[in-house]
């Protein structure tokens, strides 16, 4: 069986060949703890959707248009995927190296800009408001994922990742530290809500919002999730490592599905003699942080989102390519 029609940008070829499973059930999606067959389903397999970017990140869903929209960061641009045909075309370019993106509370498209250092807001006419790009009166670093909160409030990470070279924005000298920031949605008051996580990157709220998980990207030995609880102001406590990679596993972005399980970007972490043999991929755990399957794929896996018509159809960005699987799960309504 091949795999189904495939985008190629610019008529280059797949960087990644992938063939599609040819059986049921794809042993691409691997089951390690029997909680996970609940979430699999037995007749789909991982797909590849498009191909030829140079670093994959940030999906966000757009169901009223029936496509997603994923940043290729080097390559300054967004991208956008049709459900209904399978084409991708461009977005936006230049991006300002845009990398995460979500949906505010009026369904308008908010983006963490690597070059530009600050967060917008794509408004319904396609203008451009920047809602933040200082905290104090210090530049932001590079803002790198962020989500909205039913009260309208936009949390993001701000790691030096874009500033670090050319590659994803421009050479800077930090100003400010590596924090979690919390936008008021009245006020747009900037407020960093977490300050001594080394590489903040992924975040994600639990289904009723009580919980708030970020991913330490830089922490030493072993790549973190953190779990904090949220109180009714936004005010975080009860800070407890939820994920621990353990090894040379690394983790990026993810996101929740509406029983709590949380869907990891997961890959190599890139250190000398590491092993990142079947890394590459998805790792799904439980509320309490337990590994229950892993979503292989040939690439290391940077960020997922929910989406489709049923909202059960998994996105991952992935270096090059895009993919995505049906699962027998519905992703988390933010509000």
């Amino acid at each position: 069986m091949s795999s189904p029609a495939l985008t190629t940008l610019h008529g280059n070829e797949p960087r990644v060949p992938f063939t599609t499973a040819s059986r049921y059930p794809d042993p691409a999606v691997s089951v390690l703890d029997e909680r996970f067959l609940a979430l699999r389903l037995y007749s789909a397999s991982v797909e590849q959707l498009a191909s030829g970017m140079r670093w994959a990140e940030g999906p966000v869903w757009f169901g009223d248009g029936r496509c997603l929209l994923v940043s290729d960061i080097p390559n300054d641009r967004i991208l956008r995927w049709d459900e209904s045909s399978g084409a991708v075309s461009v977005f936006r370019q230049p991006s300002n190296h845009a990398n995460g993106h979500a949906r505010d509370r009026q369904g308008r498209l908010v983006s963490c800009e690597h070059r530009t250092r600050r967060i917008t807001r794509t408004e319904y006419d396609g203008s451009i408001t920047v809602l933040a790009d200082r905290c104090d009166g210090k530049r932001l670093n590079s803002p790198n994922d962020i989500v909205c909160a039913h009260d309208g409030s936009l949390w993001f990470t701000d790691p030096p990742f874009g500033i670090a070279g050319w590659w994803e924005g421009e050479p800077a000298t930090p100003e400010g530290p590596q924090a979690v920031y919390r936008l008021h949605p009245g006020s747009g008051q900037l407020q960093p809500v977490i300050t001594d996580l080394a590489g903040p990157n992924g975040l994600a709220f639990s289904p009723d919002e009580r919980v708030l998980y970020v991913v330490e990207s830089r922490a030493a030995p072993h790549r973190l999730i953190w779990a904090y609880d949220v109180g009714a102001d936004g005010a975080l406590s009860g800070r407890r490592v939820i994920v621990d990679a353990d090894g040379p596993g690394a983790l990026d972005g993810f996101a929740v599905d509406a029983r709590g399980h949380l869907w990891c970007g997961w890959g190599s972490d890139g250190r000398p003699g590491a092993d990142a043999e079947g890394l590459d991929g998805v790792r799904v755990f439980t509320p309490e942080g337990h590994a229950i399957g892993h979503i292989h794929l040939p690439e290391r896996c940077a960020n997922v989102c929910f989406g489709g018509r049923r909202r059960n159809r998994l996105f991952m960005a992935a270096s090059h390519s895009l993919y995505a699987l049906f699962v027998n799960v519905q992703g988390a309504v933010a509000w």
